[in-house]
């Protein structure tokens, strides 16, 4: 891995009640109790009518202070039951209000969480962003269940954004990838945003025709190779109008799953060829380990290559330098999938590469970035071998 400076002028750093009320009338105006005379107008007769009127008199007093009573006694029962009523539907409408209340919050609460989430996500270039975590990567199928054809892969620490859930399963889309993931590999939420934080890179884009790559920030230094426009470039140091960039790691800040089909391979191609780029693909986002020739716990360049070959029975040295000079050196143009892209300063070859077809090469890039696949001509290659003869 090597960092080497460029001119900044060339980059692009991309760092919503009623109540009735029923009442009694108290009988009022009762007829006036008359004596009914007979001719005869002795006492006793009049005493009689006398006690008769008086009887009836009494009664008719005692009946209506009872009906007085009884209606005083049924408005005050009513007025009573009314106050109590009417305490209780204050005592409910209070609760309603407050139940009201501290529902409408938790709400607000829970949409401005959301909101600050999108708005997280949205610095990654997502709306709702999910981070593979996974020792290697994890497989995306076209539907739920480990039946299901593969559809791509998403490399650990890869991005995605999620679109639903189906069960245990996820269905997520990234770079050119839509399908289904376990959702116990993927981080969301707030991890996902504190993950992407940790993991990303800030990086530049190439967005001049060529530029070139030097040794130290000065347009007299050696110039070492040239990137094309559009190229991604890990920034390592900012100075005044130079970038100091990682040439051996170009990736964006979070990296995209990667479809089957970008593996595919030119007409003509052998069958040992196809299964030798397809072998080396299937580790893309295992660790780059110095020194290292495991394909699943890291290996380096050489290490990659040399480890990927020997599946096919071809013995190569653990050297980048020494693995140039095995096999038949071939003009670039010419290069078919399993040929060896070697790179480096000048004519000192410091890297090597397995091309995979359609311009681009698979390699144990660096540290940060593990195995991953880049375009061919990232890095102006030094030499072209062909060390598979069919």
């Amino acid at each position: 891995m090597e960092a080497k400076w460029v001119k900044a002028a060339g980059l692009l750093a991309a760092g919503s009640l009623i109540f009735s009320v029923a009442y009694i009338d108290e009988k009022s105006g009762s007829k006036d109790g008359r004596a009914v005379m007979a001719e005869s107008t002795s006492l006793q007769e009049n005493e009689v009518s006398a006690g008769v009127s008086s009887t009836l008199g009494g009664q008719i007093g005692n009946y209506a202070m009872t009906d007085a009573k009884v209606t005083s006694g049924v408005t005050d029962a009513m007025s009573d039951y009314l106050s109590v009523t009417a305490a209780d539907m204050v005592s409910v409408s209070e609760s309603d209000r407050d139940v009201t209340a501290s529902g409408q919050e938790e709400e607000t609460q829970e949409e401005d969480k959301e909101k600050a989430l999108a708005e997280a996500a949205g610095e990654f270039g997502y709306t709702n962003l999910g981070i593979a975590q996974a020792d290697g990567n994890i497989n995306v199928r076209e539907v739920p269940g480990t039946e299901a054809e593969i559809v791509g892969k998403l490399p650990n620490n890869a991005g995605c954004e999620i679109i639903g859930t189906d069960g245990e399963w996820t269905q997520i889309e990234s770079g050119k990838v839509k399908g289904y993931v376990k959702s116990e590999y993927l981080l969301t939420g707030e991890a996902a945003i504190a993950k992407a934080q940790e993991v990303k890179q800030t990086v530049a884009t190439v967005t001049t025709t060529t530029l070139y790559v030097r040794d130290e920030a000065n347009t007299d230094s050696h110039v070492i190779t040239m990137m094309p426009e559009g190229e991604e470039l890990e920034v390592l140091e900012v100075l005044d109008g130079w970038v100091k960039i990682n040439v051996d790691s170009i990736a964006t800040e979070l990296p995209k799953a990667q479809t089957m089909t970008e593996v595919r391979y030119g007409q003509g191609v052998s069958d040992v060829r196809v299964s030798l780029v397809s072998y080396a693909t299937q580790f893309v986002g295992n660790p780059y380990v110095w020194g290292g020739t495991s394909l699943t716990r890291g290996a380096d360049c050489s290490g990659f290559v040399l480890s990927v070959f020997a599946n096919y029975g071809i013995s190569l040295p653990h050297s980048s330098k020494a693995q140039a000079n095995c096999g038949t050196k071939i003009a670039a143009s010419d290069a078919q999938p399993g040929d060896l892209f070697f790179y480096g300063n000048g004519s000192s070859i410091n890297h090597v590469a397995i091309y995979i077809g359609g311009g681009r090469v698979v390699h144990a890039s660096s540290p940060k970035s593990g195995i991953k696949i880049s375009g061919a001509y990232y890095r102006t290659p030094v030499k072209v071998v062909r060390v598979i003869n069919n």
